[in-house]
């Protein structure tokens, strides 16, 4: 073991000259490197199983782990295969096999091995497999041998250095002096030897001038030397800025899209309300696109659209929604009154709204908002249902003429909003009131 020993050393130390220089074969080079060597999980998976290993988390962690220090050769075969030997050494207590643990004891290992790449030195990073033999010295007297299988990676850091880190699982030959372990390696690596003289070629004749696009405007004058084009552009076509298909010469407008029928303008919108004129039915008045460019429209034509319009059929006052009032057909709600103190309408009033109801009859998209108002004598809350009563009064009387409930919303406000002083007597009949309006 000893003699195998030497030999893989020796190997490590190869003269570089012996290999042939060539770009994209490693050139020989020295690496220093830090590793650890790990014997726990190697341990616990021949025991259990790398799933089990894996699952439970029982990998071993650095502090597990022997660290020590190597030196390395390097030297490439081929495009795809380096060699490479290894000089390692660390202090552990688990290099021998069967189960058999000493104090921590100098371990020096050597190995000589194939690095077989995916790639070759040109690529800054190289991938590579690793396969070789190597020997052991343990604690002076136990000799050993093993396989190094595993992987590498190495990063070109520049053209004489590069970075390299392996993992390894070493499988032991002789398994009564040396032991399964992982090798995990972090270095660097540094040429030695001088570099290659670069191939220097004569330079060939000056060629001709070329006119690739053969519109007499040669290459290196022409910014487009694949596209006939006009000496005014440099060679290049007449441009067209805005890649509507119409050159700038006959584009009346250059830098916006448009069309051929337009000289190169957009689609004019004469109205500017943002739909141009040949999707605008109204193109020379301001609308929107839910009506194609035309205005909302007002079909009662009493100033109110009919989207904000609550009667569009029937013109009405911009103030009542652009609803009629009962009041615009000679109904007058302030003789609507009502007994003193309750909800029962008066002779007076039944007169007035029979004529509301024929006004209703007459005016089927009106719908009206029946509001209850009472002056501040008596109680707050008292006075609040009274209102309320009195609006429900009149729906009642309007409903019984044939007046769909539909049409009818009461509301009671009480003594909440006076439209007289409560003060005086003529005030508080003011506020004792019934009010109609335009409802939804």
């Amino acid at each position: 073991m000893k003699k195998i020993l030497v030999v893989i050393v020796a190997l490590c130390f190869l003269n570089s000259n012996s290999f042939a220089q060539d770009p994209e074969v490693r050139p020989a080079a020295i690496g220093v490197s830090f590793f650890f060597n790990d014997y726990l999980t190697p341990s616990r998976i021949r025991s259990q199983s790398l799933t089990k290993v894996l699952a439970d988390k029982q990998w071993a962690k650095t502090k597990e782990m022997s660290p020590g220090l190597a030196v390395s050769y390097f030297q490439g075969f081929s495009k795809h295969v380096d060699f490479a030997g290894t000089l390692a050494g660390s202090f552990v207590k688990d290099a021998l096999g069967n189960g058999r643990v000493l104090n921590n004891q100098f371990l020096l290992e050597a190995d000589a091995s194939f690095n077989l790449k995916m790639v070759s030195e040109k690529y800054l990073v190289q991938p590579y497999l690793i396969a070789g033999v190597g020997a052991s010295m343990y604690k002076g007297s136990y000799f050993g041998a093993f396989i190094p299988t595993g992987v590498g990676m190495r990063l070109n850091i520049m053209d004489d250095a590069a970075l390299f880190v392996t993992s390894q699982y070493r499988i032991p030959v002789t398994k009564e002096t040396s032991n399964y372990h992982l090798f995990y390696q972090f270095g660097v690596a540094g040429r030695i030897g001088k570099k290659a003289e670069p191939v220097v070629l004569k330079p060939l004749p000056p060629a001709p001038p070329l006119d690739t696009d053969k519109d007499g405007i040669i290459d290196s004058l022409d910014k487009c030397p694949t596209v006939p084009g006009l000496e005014k552009y440099n060679g290049c076509p007449i441009p067209d800025t805005d890649k509507d298909g119409v050159n700038d010469e006959e584009d009346k407008c250059p830098t916006v899209p448009g069309l051929a029928k337009y000289q190169g303008c957009p689609v004019p919108d004469t109205d500017k309300d943002g739909i141009n004129d040949e999707e605008d039915k109204c193109p020379t008045v301001a609308g929107v696109a839910r009506y194609q460019g035309c205005p909302v429209p007002d079909t009662d034509g009493d100033g109110v659209n009919d989207e904000d319009d609550r009667c569009p059929s029937e013109a009405g006052l911009a103030e009542n929604f652009g609803c009629p009032t009962l009041e615009q057909f000679k109904f007058n709600a302030k003789k609507v009154q009502f007994v003193s103190g309750s909800a029962t309408l008066t002779a007076a009033a039944k007169v007035e709204l029979d004529k509301g109801a024929v006004i209703m009859s007459e005016h089927p998209d009106l719908k009206i908002s029946i509001e209850g108002h009472t002056d501040n004598t008596g109680k707050e809350d008292k006075n609040q249902a009274l209102s309320e009563k009195r609006a429900e009064a009149v729906k009642a009387y309007f409903v019984k003429k044939g007046i769909n409930a539909d049409r009818l919303v009461t509301i009671g406000y009480g003594q909440s909003t006076p439209i007289a002083d409560n003060k005086t007597v003529q005030g508080r009949a003011a506020n004792r009131r019934v009010e109609f309006k335009a409802a939804r």
